[in-house]
């Protein structure tokens, strides 16, 4: 019999952690080998959840967490410390799956390189289900329809902008075709960057407002009509559970990075 899967949670105390940790210790082929926060140490963090002991105590050593060598890490921490905790990770031949948003291009091409190096996988993007289907219908969209852009927004507080599923988004878009939107027939006046950032070319604007739960868009246009295509996330972290565990285990198969849960789902 297979033995389940080490699954080594940072963030553990985070919005998502704590809707991730009792899903795991439900899960009868994952178990839960550490929990890592900064708030805490020591507690059990099933106490810490206000649930029954699940045996795992609190730490905030992530390196020494690691070191008891955990199938897979899964990071939903802070932009400032998951380019740090993946390096530990891959360090160590562990498979990482990456939650937290804030990496850019030049931070997935290194850590495409030291997973293909280390020879384990990387899994990374906005594990909501319905994240990954605006992704996927967004892709064959942008294989008709060669004028489209991004809108985001978030509360005045997320740091990072656009948001790594709407930078995820444009890049995806991106391989498909370059946006004739991002080449105007005529001659801007005014500020450009009102028509927001080029992230892969593909205009992203975002907006940053007290009071508002996350959502992405991409906006289609041709001649006559336009197509929107909307996700919205309702402020419940557990609609990440599913996609990240889904990731845990798919992880586990191949070696480099695989950025976005449409592609681990769905073929093309």
């Amino acid at each position: 019999m297979t033995e389940p899967l080490g699954v080594c949670v940072a963030g553990a105390l985070g919005s998502v952690g704590r809707a991730l940790v009792p899903a795991i210790a439900l899960a009868g082929d994952l178990r839960l080998h550490s929990a890592v926060s900064r708030r805490e140490t020591g507690r059990d963090i099933g106490e810490a959840l206000g649930g029954d002991p699940l045996g795992v105590a609190l730490e905030s050593d992530l390196e020494a967490a690691l070191d008891r060598s955990p199938d897979v890490l899964v990071d939903y921490t802070h932009p400032a410390v998951v380019s740090r905790h993946v390096a530990l990770a891959l360090e160590r031949r562990i498979p990482v799956v990456i939650g937290t948003s804030g990496l850019f291009d030049d931070d997935f091409t290194a850590i495409d390189a030291a997973a293909r190096a280390a020879g384990v996988g990387v899994a990374s993007g906005n594990f909501s289900l319905t994240a990954a289907l605006l992704q996927h219908l967004a892709k064959i969209a942008a294989r008709r329809v060669p004028c489209f852009e991004i809108t985001e927004q978030n509360d005045a507080l997320k740091p990072d902008v656009p948001s790594g599923t709407a930078r995820e988004l444009a890049e995806l878009l991106a391989r498909e075709r370059a946006p004739s939107a991002a080449r105007p027939a005529v001659e801007l006046i005014g500020p450009h960057e009102a028509r927001g950032a080029a992230i892969a070319g593909v205009p992203v604007h975002s907006l940053r407002l007290p009071g508002s739960n996350a959502a992405v868009e991409v906006v289609f246009g041709a001649p006559g009509e336009r197509l929107t295509i909307r996700h919205e996330e309702q402020g419940d972290p557990s609609i990440f559970v599913a996609g990240t565990l889904l990731a845990a285990r798919r992880v586990q198969g191949f070696s480099g990075l695989v950025r976005g849960l449409d592609s681990l789902l769905f073929d093309g």
